[in-house]
């Protein structure tokens, strides 16, 4: 252990999957199960002293310090892919993304065109809400609850 946050020597590790449409929750239960196999497997090399201990590159990867409530809202001038992964990160049980008119706990890339002229942001057609997103794509909100 050191004083920084991860910037101790690493042990082992384990990789896990994460799919284009899997939320922060999701992806939190597959870490919660590698973290055990990886505890198990380690745990008898650390009490014998025999684990061999790797340094911790933090050039190679970067620290994201604490989530606020304004890190959920929904810039609509983005790409299409940036604003699916915003939903997918702050996701319930978080307490997901937002603009002046909805709260978005889920969406869906598509390969639909924006009715045009059209501002970039959600508009509702044939009961469904989409958005027109700042690279010209268009995302299906999936989920949504209309903001009071």
């Amino acid at each position: 252990m050191v004083a920084k946050p991860d910037a101790g020597r690493i042990v082992d590790q384990a990789s896990v999957p994460i799919g284009p449409d899997d939320t922060a929750a999701e992806v939190f239960v597959r870490i919660t199960d590698a973290a055990e196999i990886v505890m198990r497997r380690s745990i008898g090399p650390l009490v014998a002293g025999t684990a061999v201990l790797r340094p911790n590159d933090l050039a190679a990867g970067s620290y994201y310090g604490g989530r606020r409530p304004e890190d959920g809202r929904i810039d609509w001038t983005k790409s299409a892919r940036e604003i699916h992964n915003l939903v997918r990160a702050v996701a319930p049980p978080y307490p997901g993304a937002f603009c002046d008119r909805l709260n978005v706990y889920r969406t869906e890339m598509t390969a639909r065109s924006a009715p045009a002229p059209r501002e970039f942001g959600p508009y509702r057609e044939g009961g469904a809400w989409f958005a027109l997103c700042g690279d010209g794509r268009v995302l299906r909100l999936v989920e949504v609850q209309e903001r009071k």
